[in-house]
């Protein structure tokens, strides 16, 4: 048990207003590991007023001091590696051995990378007789997922405390321990008080103070886009800006002269990484209409390789998804599915029998997907794969595109010249290459209701600056 009664503001831990509080249930065992504070709006102001106060200093801190800081958040994260790992495992129920290297060892990353990127980046430029210079926005609200949380928590708060800001931070109430452990490696690294603060509560108490207050000048959120929606409206009484990371339903494209084998398997492992529940998952297999039947053998046959068990398990490569009422959303995706006539080749919508506890949900795949139907439209955030055939290129790109998301997808292709010429016609903000990997100095972020704005690489950091143009009286040209 992981019981939290303080909230971390002004740098030092402190009782919150009142005295209700949040269980955390494991995904695996459905038991209580642990307990955070209910925040509410009393403790929202009195963060943001630390925050506001620290960005006097933070903001004129030299960029190299502040890389020093992130340096020395990165090598605590990394003393207490193991730490995060087992949390975030017993949180959302990664098997342990990805929770270290995806869901611990990537904002390990991100933090060393903001560190080094400060020593390059260029805050200011002459342009004519104007000096540009790129300024810290102010207090930024960061309010984060369970589905990938310090993976998450990173990308705002490394990016933005690199950029000069102070952070106001309220993780999901669902995965909150590993924000927690977070701010213990904050407290000890010795940032100056009210550069990092954190809330815990529900997102329509403290997540809507925080986007509402006039002290906040930012807010970067992941989650829902009906939440992500919510959001926009509230910070635009203040007009705030919002940088919104939202949903998904990614399409992976399989040429005629692509290696079938490669990308569909590429594609399984893609769907069901964390079980479904990743906003870039490619949900969607396009393959070619003859060959279509081989398809599916190699999906099904990749399929049935991932292992669901208990996360602490080592032959586990599936846990189950988040919580009782994600099982029942991507469940009653399932029945929809099978209602509208998809071709069930695997899994299903029944529980497997030999995981009584716990939330699993059997890996399924959907065969003969009709464009526009429900699965094919509607991001289920479970181990659910549609395999959808197309006539030729042309009609693949209207499907991939065919879709009020924009956020990720993937082209498999004979060479990566043909592959980039159809990436280049998706309307999406990254796209995979013959099985390219995941890249922290990439911007990341959407197109439509994926969201707005860019996390990661130099493009996070710009995120969170404004730009200055101080003009200079031009000296006289000579007579």
């Amino acid at each position: 048990m992981d019981n939290r009664d303080k909230l971390y503001i002004d740098g030092r831990w402190v009782t919150p207003s009142g005295s209700k509080t949040t269980d955390v249930i494991s995904a695996s065992t459905e038991e209580v590991i642990g307990r955070v504070p209910k925040g509410d709006a009393n403790d929202v102001n009195t963060a943001v007023a630390a925050a506001r106060r620290a960005f006097e200093t933070w903001s004129l801190t030299p960029a190299a001091e502040r890389a020093a800081f992130l340096k020395k958040i990165q090598d605590g994260m990394k003393a207490r590696m193991d730490d995060f790992a087992r949390t975030i495992a017993g949180e959302v129920g990664m098997p342990l051995k990805f929770a270290s290297m995806i869901q611990t060892g990537s904002p390990i990353a991100t933090f060393g990378y903001y560190s080094k990127l400060l020593a390059t980046f260029e805050f200011e430029e002459k342009v004519g007789h104007s000096m540009v210079v790129r300024e810290p926005i102010g207090v930024v609200a960061a309010i984060t997922p369970w589905n990938y949380p310090l993976h998450q928590i990173a990308a705002k708060v490394a990016a933005a405390l690199a950029a000069g800001c102070t952070v106001v931070l309220k993780p999901s109430d669902v995965a909150p321990l590993n924000a927690f452990l977070l701010a213990d490696v904050i407290h000890d690294a010795g940032l100056p008080a009210g550069v990092f603060n954190l809330v815990t509560g529900p997102g329509l108490v403290v997540g809507e103070a925080m986007v509402s207050h006039p002290d906040v000048d930012m807010v970067s959120f992941t989650g829902s886009t009906g939440a992500g929606r919510r959001i926009s409206e509230l910070a635009a009484v203040n007009i705030k800006r919002v940088a919104l990371e939202l949903g998904g339903k990614s399409a992976a494209v399989v040429l005629d002269d692509a290696d079938l084998a490669a990308a569909v398997r590429g594609t399984v492992n893609s769907c069901f990484l964390n079980s479904g529940q990743t906003c870039t998952a490619h949900t969607r297999l396009l393959v070619p209409e003859s060959r279509y039947d081989e398809a599916a053998k190699i999906a099904v046959e990749a399929a049935k390789k991932l292992t669901l068990g208990d996360p602490f398990v080592e032959t586990s490569r599936l846990g189950p998804v988040i919580s009782a009422a994600q099982r029942e959303s991507v469940t009653g995706y399932i029945r929809k599915g099978i209602e509208e006539g998809a071709e069930l080749l695997c899994g299903g919508p029944d529980a497997p029998a030999d995981l009584p506890k716990g939330y699993y949900v059997q890996p399924t795949i959907f065969g003969r997907v009709k464009p526009g139907s429900t699965i094919e439209q509607e991001e289920i955030f479970g181990p659910v794969l549609s395999i959808i055939t197309y006539k030729d290129e042309d009609d693949a790109v209207r499907i991939a595109n065919n879709s009020i998301f924009g956020l990720s997808g993937a082209v498999w292709a004979g060479t990566d010249e043909r592959a980039i010429a159809v990436a280049r016609r998706l309307r999406t903000g990254q796209v995979d290459i013959n099985g390219g990997q995941y890249n922290i100095q990439a911007p990341f972020g959407g197109y439509k209701q994926s969201g707005n704005g860019r996390e990661l690489g130099k493009y996070g950091l710009e995120d969170f600056l404004e730009f200055k143009a101080m003009q200079f009286k031009p000296e006289p040209k000579p007579v």
